[in-house]
């Protein structure tokens, strides 16, 4: 005990800049090891716990944990999960891909046009990334490849595409943000709705310049019109996603439901479209419940992990340290704004995105309030950012999660290499996002 005590005298001696220095180094140290960011940030916490405060302090690392696992709305996280889980082990999202043929079936780069379409409704239906990600990877790249599409304008357009559950509600990124920042959800979600859809429109206007300005990019579209015959099977691929979003989505907007209830109703909606469709089966509600207890479990350990340890530097003063450290680069706010985007996309080059938003976002939030901007504003222009880090190496895992699924020729360093004008774009949307505020506070 006294070797603790004294181990914690000097711990504190260094002050709270060398302190803040040490920590950072060890966490860069320990992750390096290979050893999980949850196990990393649990660790630091203790040993500065113990080493600043002295052995009393570890309880407050318990009751911080606490106060995290313990709000209503998390409850939605493993809902959506599941959502997202249950669609990867059906037929529903190639149904989807097919019945888009309506929209662009008569446009040069139809196919790649119609990807982005249903990368924003299966976003829209559980916003999760990964899934999405396989199930474009194994419906549209495939069909855009033997069709002649450029490979990395198809490789590029799944993995964007796929990452838009980030920003399209209900997005798991905003409900983690709107937990760690005390904002609702909802005005997120509401908040969010047009910065998304004009990041898809980026994605679709580029597809379209490029397929019309350089023939070998994409071939021409298909001189035979689908028939009125055709149409209604189509049709019905859309039937029930869209029946799924609009009961999620519309309790949701319409005051009906809170975002915790409108995912057990989503949940709900997704298992009934699999028994209309026929494909259900206890066997794969089983799988599907595995694979969320997997995901919403490393979810967890991030979170109890970066919130002790934010819990233990606010307690050193740590976090009034960095405010006046980011807050003195400039008197200008675009300025210490653009300065926090930079930390992001650094950060999100390396990290999970759940450990940067509940590591950052406890220091950042209450500067961009002392700074007179709108924390709801801030969140959709983090999840923003946080669609580059799922596409940027060198762990992007969006290039990760596709190259799971691809045919062997095509490397990790082509899927990432692909990902360039689209990263472009993320940025060009961020860029819009701290202009036009009004886009994220209709």
């Amino acid at each position: 005990m006294l070797d603790l005590l004294d181990f914690g005298l000097n711990l504190k001696a260094l002050g709270i800049g060398w302190g803040t220095l040490v920590m950072f180094a060890l966490l860069v140290g320990l992750l390096l090891t290979g050893m999980p960011l949850a196990m990393v940030t649990l660790l630091v916490a203790l040993l500065f716990a113990v080493g600043w405060f002295g052995p009393m302090a570890v309880p407050l690392i318990t009751s911080r944990v606490y106060s995290f696992v313990s709000s209503f709305v998390f409850i939605s996280v493993p809902m959506f999960v599941l959502m997202a889980a249950i669609l990867d082990r059906s037929g529903i999202a190639r149904d989807l891909f097919d019945a888009m043929k309506l929209v662009g079936g008569r446009l040069r780069g139809g196919v790649a046009v119609q990807t982005i379409f249903v990368a924003v409704i299966l976003a829209a239906m559980s916003g999760i990334i990964g899934g999405e990600i396989v199930l474009l990877g194994l419906v549209a790249l495939p069909q855009m490849l033997r069709l002649g599409y450029d490979r990395r304008l198809a490789i590029g357009v799944v993995c964007a595409g796929g990452a838009l559950g980030t920003m399209v509600p209900p997005s798991i990124v905003l409900i983690i943000y709107g937990l760690t920042a005390n904002v609702s959800v909802g005005d997120l979600f509401t908040a969010a709705f047009v910065p998304g859809f004009m990041l898809a429109g980026l994605y679709i206007a580029y597809i379209l310049f490029r397929s019309y300005t350089d023939p070998k990019v994409a071939p021409p579209p298909p001189e035979k019109r689908i028939s009125l015959s055709e149409h209604l099977p189509l049709l019905r691929g859309l039937v029930l996603p869209m029946a799924v979003v609009f009961v999620v989505l519309g309790s949701i907007y319409g005051g009906i439901a809170s975002v915790t209830e409108a995912s057990a109703i989503g949940v709900a909606g997704v298992i009934v479209s699999t028994i209309l469709r026929r494909e259900f089966s206890f066997s794969m509600l089983l799988d599907a419940s595995m694979h969320t207890l997997a995901t919403v479990g490393m979810i967890m350990w991030i979170g109890i992990g970066a919130s002790a340890l934010v819990g233990v530097y606010n307690l050193m003063g740590g976090i009034r340290f960095i405010s006046q450290l980011i807050t003195g680069i400039s008197d200008n706010p675009t300025v210490i704004i653009l300065f926090m985007m930079l930390i992001l996309f650094i950060l999100g080059m390396f990290l999970d995105w759940v450990g940067i938003a509940l590591l950052t976002m406890p220091i950042f939030v209450p500067i961009i309030k002392e700074l007179g901007y709108d924390p709801v504003w801030f969140g959709v222009l983090f999840a923003m950012n946080m669609q580059v880090s799922f596409l940027t190496p060198p762990f992007g895992p969006a290039a990760f999660y596709l190259k799971s699924v691809t045919p062997p020729e095509i490397s990790l360093g082509e899927i990432f290499r692909s990902l360039v004008p689209f990263i472009a774009l993320q940025v060009i949307a961020v860029g819009l996002l701290v202009m036009f505020p009004a886009l994220a506070l209709h």
